[in-house]
């Protein structure tokens, strides 16, 4: 299909990213040489009836021709969703015979977080979708409410929803410190970033990320106890910015197709049988 496969920015080749790990669908598109869109839709438990539907209508006026490869959040997130998202690009690829990049949702947040300037001691960081383009696709619009993704120095918060009977409170953001530039680009601070998970647990992860090179896993997607991951965030040993992810994501899909778009530059090529979700549920309404 791609007289060139090496090239990623041909303008009759794109990459497209879906992100379906939360309430809202995501979509993004480009060719990487200016012609880059992205679009959300809260569709909480219309997401199985419309996908497709928003699929077909925001890929043009591209075809499935133009596709050189796709992107997929592959959690972790709502366990149905997640799974959705993910049959939908294996099945594309599988027909149109192009690459799968299966992306973390913790590791397109870590990437969408701009450096942040030292804070105050005791000070906290504010966590929002980028508002300042400076990558390859333009950020999605933030989505219309404000309880997808925070961070909060009073009381107990869990991604953005409240507190249920029997869960635990998280870890709560604190040691937070400024970004150091490193080899040409911009190594941040590494970046915990802790999202809800079932029966009073949370998923824990920790990455350093170089504008450059992309996002680097320091500690793996983990399902653990608040206890445990409070354990390791005290014994980490660095400075880090401790990021909690809520519980509507589409608008980062736009970092989901960055982070692929860098490993299809590296030459990656992963087949669509490779394409794996994380294993493990977000209790997101309507999963």
């Amino acid at each position: 299909m791609n007289s060139n496969p090496q090239d990623g920015t041909s303008v009759k080749k794109y990459g497209l990213a879906l992100h379906t790990a939360s309430r809202e669908l995501g979509l993004a598109i480009s060719n990487f040489a200016g012609d880059s869109r992205c679009q959300t839709w809260n569709l909480d438990r219309d997401l199985a009836t419309h996908l497709h539907q928003y699929l077909v209508e925001f890929i043009g006026p591209q075809t499935w021709a133009d596709l050189a490869f796709i992107a997929v959040a592959k959690g972790p997130g709502g366990f149905t969703g997640t799974r959705m998202g993910m049959v939908t690009a294996r099945t594309l690829a599988q027909q149109l015979d192009i690459p799968v990049f299966a992306i973390s949702t913790l590791a397109a947040v870590a990437w969408a977080e701009p450096p942040q300037p030292p804070l105050a001691k005791g000070g906290l960081l504010s966590a929002e979708p980028p508002r300042d383009f400076v990558g390859a696709v333009p950020p999605c619009p933030p989505p219309p409410t404000d309880d997808f993704m925070g961070i909060s120095g009073i009381g107990a918060t869990t991604g953005g929803l409240p507190l249920q009977e029997n869960e635990t409170a998280l870890p709560q953001p604190g040691r937070v410190r400024g970004h150091r530039p490193y080899k040409g680009g911009l190594l941040r601070e590494d970046m915990a970033l802790q999202m809800p998970a079932q029966r009073g647990q949370l998923f824990g992860a920790v990455y350093s990320v170089n504008s450059n090179s992309g996002v680097i896993e320091l500690f793996p997607e983990t399902v653990m106890t608040p206890e445990s991951w409070q354990e390791k965030l005290d014994n980490w040993g660095k400075s880090y910015q401790l990021i909690e992810v809520g519980s509507e994501l589409g608008w980062s899909v736009s970092s989901v197709l960055e982070l692929a778009y860098l490993e299809w530059q590296m030459g990656s090529r992963p087949d669509w049988s490779d394409a794996l979700p994380f294993y493990g549920q977000h209790p997101v309404k309507g999963h």
